[in-house]
């Protein structure tokens, strides 16, 4: 079973549409109705809704990293700079890491796109 995402208010609609279509588990914040929530309260509906969340904000970075100092348990973060990886790009890696990773093993992590080639 891919691991679903929870979309931060700030992704294109592109990206969430197209993994829509191929067949990856997406929440927006919108439709959750979590639009202005700050980024500890997104991090803890991500890990209610056994969800990672893929944001394009810097300030997620942080919480995530004193939530991994305070060993306090957010689901994962996927985080992509806008300005540095295309749409598709998004869409190809955020399907990759659906389809081949389980949602334990992003438990507490970071996971920067783009993802080098290997």
């Amino acid at each position: 079973m891919p691991t679903p995402l929870y979309m931060d208010e700030h992704i294109p609609k592109a990206i969430t549409l197209a993994l829509r279509t191929k067949g990856i588990d997406v929440i927006t914040v919108q439709e959750d109705k979590m639009v202005g929530k700050s980024d500890p309260e997104l991090l803890d509906r991500a890990y209610e809704l056994q969800r990672v969340l893929f944001t394009f904000d810097d300030d997620l970075l942080s919480e995530a990293a004193k939530r991994q100092r305070n060993n306090t348990p957010f689901r994962g973060i996927i985080y992509a700079h806008p300005l540095r990886v295309s749409i598709g790009l998004c869409v190809r890696n955020l399907q990759g890491i659906c389809n081949l990773g389980r949602i334990e093993e992003l438990e507490n992590q970071v996971i920067f796109l783009p993802l080098k080639d290997r």
